[in-house]
Order: structure tokens, then C-alpha cells, then sequence
């Protein structure tokens, strides 16, 4: 008999199918949560026409799924760590799913602002399950990187919204754009089927025969029979971890600092996902021309994350996301000055690649920085706070709106936190490479 680390094992594996797999199955995942994230921005206008709404109300009632969001995140993320990765991802995708569909026969505001935080809980719950997931899965050197892409979806989620809304909206109305969030529930039985459960669960539940098979297809090079023994080194008791441990063994600051640029970058993102279609729309630029910049803000999103995790890998990601978080802040200030169509579409795109891209590299760095035990939790915490920026972020953006302020001080505030953020990462990179244990480039036995 001999003792198999399975994070060593993880660790060291060549990338494969069943890596590939397991990302694409999580962007998969992602494309229907940011279709139903960003589905809001998409139908504003129409929405404000249609029940008169002041840009404070329109705020408020963007905030909704917001509420459900955070909710979600503090709930179903340490759930999963007691439940398993595979039901909390599926939890969550039948919720939000479900609730948009029901979204769509919404007759008050009321009744609409009901089924967004229900497709809330389920958003908030599926993002920080499907990072834990795949970066469970994800070889060391490469983690960043596929977490980075599985994310994508997300933006890709964002950009189909815009591609939807720019052909839906004017022949049939707001309504059928919630009406596609049917595809996905079309979908959820082949994801479960093929999607893996975590590693870690399995081992911490007994499971060694399920968890043998799939760590063979992780490495396939190695044959791993009844007599080796499964451990996991560094990977705690496993459960429902308590908040607490997220500030213990020299956290505290690490953990404050990125609920910190989460609160942040979740306020740009949802500022500019909920207005950016109605700023540009007042002035002066068609309702397809508004539409297509929420294309360009996405795309970004993707690109951004991409590089963001590409140089993470090679460098220190959170040095990369200092760098980030300052282009995010001159980019989202310039939007506000006038420029020609091709640097404006420019700005945008630095703009999404820097907030949107940001806030995915965010999750592969929590993700990174916590232990197995307790990442669902660290990352479900992490998320949730950072709702309250994602909910402060319409209400801002209506407040803006209503005092009538030039649109150079309405970009100039979404920015603002952007600032704020970088010092955040600053701060957090110091406190790193003072130790360099926990650094999100040099991942401990303990955060693999």
C-alpha cells in the first residue's frame, strides 16, 4: 500500500481532454449565469419606458438580483463544501434558470424585482462552486490561465445578451429576452452527466473507488489501484467551514484586502453593465450603437481575463491586477470625454478587459490564496461581500442620473473605485511578498 497526495498528483499533471473538458463544461455554465447577469442592462430602457420609471427606481430594481446575488454567494458557497461542488453547481443553475424564465411574465416591478433576486441566489451560488471546481482540477502551472478561460464564459454570457437584445428587443419586445434562459435548463441534464465532482469531497465522503477513476483520467500516465491510499495533504477536515478561519494563521489582511477590491471592481462592473446602454443612449448614440458597446465591454471582459491570467501564471498575479485595476480607473474616466467611434469602442474594451477581466482574475486569486477546506467558503465570502459593491453599483448610476450631472463626473465616479481597488492590491502584494508562503504564485500544499 502506498499514500497518493492527490493535490501533487493535480499539480503535476499534463494538461488533457479531461482538463479540457471540465473547463469548457464550467464555461458553459458561466455563458447562461452572464446572460442572465447582464440581461438586466439590456432591457432597461425598454423597461423604463414601459413602467415610467425615475433612473433611481430603475436602480433600485437592478439591485434586486444583486441582494440574491450576495445571498447567494455566503449560502451556497460553504454548502458546497459540505454537499459537494456537482449538487451546488446544479442547485444553482436550476434556480436562476427557473426564476428568469418567470422573470419574463413579471406585470409590476414588484413582481419582477421578486424573480431577479430568486435568479440572484442562484448566480451568486453557481460562480464561486464552478472556480472552486476547476481550479480543483486545473494542473499548478497552468491554473490561473484555465480559470481565466472557464471565466470567460461569463463575458461571453454578456456579450450574447447584447447579440440577442440587439435583434430581440425591437421585434418582440423585453420579455422574450428573458424567455431564452429555457436553453439552459435544456442543457443542465448533459452537464451533470458529464460534469466531475471535486476531488476533495469525494476522499473526505469515502468515495476512493469514484475519486481513483477520476484522478487516472486527471493523469492517466499513472495507474492508481485499491491499495493506494487517497490522502490530502494540507487539505483540512473539509465541511462547512466557519468565516473565522478565513481571518486565522496571518489571513486577516489578505482577506480584507480582497473583499475589498471585490466590493470595488463588483461596483464598476455592475455601474457599467446596468448603464452604460442608457448613458450612451443619452448622449446622443442609437439604441444598436448602446447595444454594441455592451458588446465591446464584454469582449473585453474575455480578452482581459485571458491575458490577465496568462501573465499571472508567468509573473505574480496580484501585481497583474494592480496594473489592471489602474487602466481600469484612466479607461472608465475617459469614456466620459468625447472621442472618435473608434478610440471610444477602444476605451470600452480596456474598460471591460479591466473591470470584467479583473473581477475573474479576482476569483482565480481567492481561490489560489485559500486551502481546500475552507476555498468554497473564502470564495463564497469573498463574493458576497463584493455584492454589495455590485448592488451599490445601479443605485449609484441612477443617483448619477438623476441629479443630471455631465457625463464627464458620471464616468469619473464609476472610475473612483477602480483607485481604490489598486491600493487595495498594493497593499495585498506587500503583505505577499513579505510571506512568501501564501503568495498566488507559489500556491501552498494547503491552498492546492
Amino acid at each position: 500500500m502506498q499514500k497518493v497526495d492527490v493535490h501533487s498528483v493535480v499539480d503535476h499533471a499534463k494538461f488533457n481532454g479531461f482538463h479540457w473538458m471540465v473547463m469548457c463544461l464550467c464555461a458553459l455554465v458561466l455563458i447562461f449565469d452572464g446572460y442572465d447577469l447582464f440581461i438586466f442592462g439590456v432591457v432597461l430602457p425598454a423597461i423604463m419606458k414601459e413602467w415610467g420609471l425615475t433612473p433611481l427606481q430603475a436602480g433600485a430594481l437592478g439591485s434586486y438580483a444583486l441582494f440574491g446575488m450576495m445571498a447567494g454567494a455566503m449560502f451556497f458557497g460553504p454548502l458546497a463544501d459540505k454537499i459537494g461542488r456537482k449538487k451546488g453547481i446544479a442547485i444553482c443553475f436550476a434556480l436562476f434558470s427557473c426564476a428568469t424564465i418567470v422573470n419574463g411574465f413579471a406585470r409590476t416591478p414588484t413582481e419582477f424585482g421578486i424573480f431577479r433576486f430568486l435568479a440572484g441566489l442562484g448566480c451568486g451560488g453557481l460562480m464561486p462552486n464552478a472556480v472552486a471546481l476547476m481550479n480543483e482540477y486545473a494542473p499548478k502551472r497552468l491554473r490561473s490561465t484555465l480559470v481565466a478561460i472557464m471565466f470567460s464564459g461569463y463575458s461571453l454570457g454578456g456579450m450574447l445578451a447584447a447579440g440577442v437584445g440587439i435583434y430581440v428587443l425591437p421585434e418582440f419586445g423585453w420579455r422574450s429576452m428573458f424567455f431564452v434562459a429555457a436553453v439552459p435548463l435544456i442543457a443542465l441534464p448533459f452537464i451533470m452527466l458529464m460534469l466531475p465532482e471535486s476531488l476533495g469531497f469525494l476522499v473526505r465522503q469515502g468515495r476512493h473507488d469514484e475519486a481513483r477513476q477520476l484522478l487516472g483520467r486527471v493523469e492517466p500516465s499513472r495507474t492508481f489501484n485499491t491499495q493506494d491510499e487517497l490522502v490530502l495533504v494540507g487539505g483540512g477536515k473539509g465541511g462547512s467551514a466557519s468565516v473565522l478561519e478565513l481571518f486565522r494563521e496571518g489571513r486577516l489582511l489578505g482577506t480584507l484586502c480582497l473583499w475589498l477590491a471585490f466590493f470595488c471592481c463588483l461596483l464598476m462592473v455592475y455601474a457599467l453593465g446596468s448603464w452604460l446602454p442608457k448613458l450612451m443612449a443619452n448622449a446622443g448614440y442609437s439604441l444598436g450603437s448602446s447595444l454594441s458597446f455592451m458588446l465591446a465591454l464584454n469582449f473585453g471582459g474575455m480578452a482581459g481575463a485571458i491575458l490577465g491570467g496568462w501573465l499571472g501564471d508567468r509573473f505574480n498575479l496580484s501585481k497583474v491586477m494592480v496594473g489592471f485595476f489602474l487602466a481600469a480607473a484612466v479607461s472608465i474616466s475617459l469614456l466620459g470625454f468625447k472621442s472618435s467611434m473608434p478610440v471610444l469602442y477602444l476605451l470600452i474594451f480596456v474598460a471591460g478587459a479591466t473591470t470584467i477581466g479583473t473581477q475573474i482574475l479576482l476569483y482565480a486569486g481567492t481561490a489560489q490564496y485559500y486551502g481546500l477546506s475552507i476555498r468554497s467558503t473564502g470564495l463564497g465570502w469573498a463574493s458576497g461581500i463584493g455584492r454589495n459593491g455590485a448592488i451599490v453599483g445601479p443605485l449609484l448610476g441612477g443617483a448619477l442620473m438623476t441629479a443630471q450631472l455631465p457625463l464627464q463626473l458620471n464616468f469619473i465616479a464609476f472610475a473612483i473605485p477602480g483607485a481604490i481597488a489598486m491600493v487595495a492590491m498594493v497593499v495585498f502584494s506587500v503583505r505577499e511578498s513579505r510571506q512568501p508562503h501564501g503568495t498566488l504564485t507559489a500556491v501552498p500544499a494547503t491552498a492546492n
